[in-house]
C-alpha cells in the first residue's frame, strides 16, 4: 500500500478540476488549433472530469458541465463517437435540471451529430435545444445558449 501523500488530496482535486477545465477552455477558444493542441485539449478535459469525479462536493450539475465540455472537445477534434458518448452522459446528468443546462445537453448532442454527419438527429436535438432555450429565464443565459446553437449547421 502506498504511503499517504504529504499534500491535501481534496484540495488537489479541487485545484486540478478547475485548472484543467480552464486550460481546456483556453484551447477550445483558440483559433487555428494544431493536432497537438487538440490532443492537449482532450487530455485536459479528461483530467478535469476525473478530478471532478473524485471530489466529495461534486453534484450532477458539475458532472453535466464536465461531460458537456468533453463532448465539445471531442466534436472540435472531429471525434464524433466520443462526442456522442459524452453528449449522452451530459444529457443523463442534465435531464432533470433547469432549461439552461438541459438546453446545453441537447446542444452537445446536436453538435456531435453535426460532426457525425447525421442531419436528421442533429435537427431533432437542435429543435429540443431551442425549446429549452425559450424556457431559460435569464436573458444572458438564453443568449449564450442561442449563440452556441447558431454555430451548429
Amino acid at each position: 500500500m502506498p504511503n499517504e501523500p504529504s499534500f491535501d488530496v481534496a484540495a488537489a482535486h479541487k485545484y486540478f478540476a478547475a485548472h484543467c477545465f480552464n486550460g481546456a477552455w483556453g484551447l477550445i477558444e483558440k483559433k487555428d488549433r494544431t493536432a497537438e493542441d487538440n490532443e492537449q485539449m482532450i487530455q485536459l478535459g479528461q483530467a478535469s472530469l476525473w478530478h471532478w469525479s473524485q471530489r466529495a462536493d461534486k453534484t450532477d450539475r458539475n458532472m453535466s458541465i464536465g461531460y458537456w465540455q468533453a463532448a465539445r472537445i471531442y466534436a472540435l477534434a472531429g471525434e464524433a463517437e466520443n462526442a456522442r458518448k459524452y453528449g449522452q452522459l451530459c444529457f443523463q446528468y442534465s435531464k432533470d435540471d433547469v432549461p439552461f443546462y438541459l438546453g446545453f445537453a441537447y446542444e452537445a448532442l446536436a453538435r456531435a451529430e453535426m460532426v457525425a454527419g447525421d442531419q436528421t438527429k442533429m435537427k431533432k436535438y437542435l429543435e429540443e435545444a431551442h425549446k429549452q432555450a425559450e424556457a431559460v429565464p435569464k436573458d444572458d443565459e438564453k443568449k449564450m445558449l442561442l449563440d452556441d446553437l447558431k454555430t451548429i449547421k
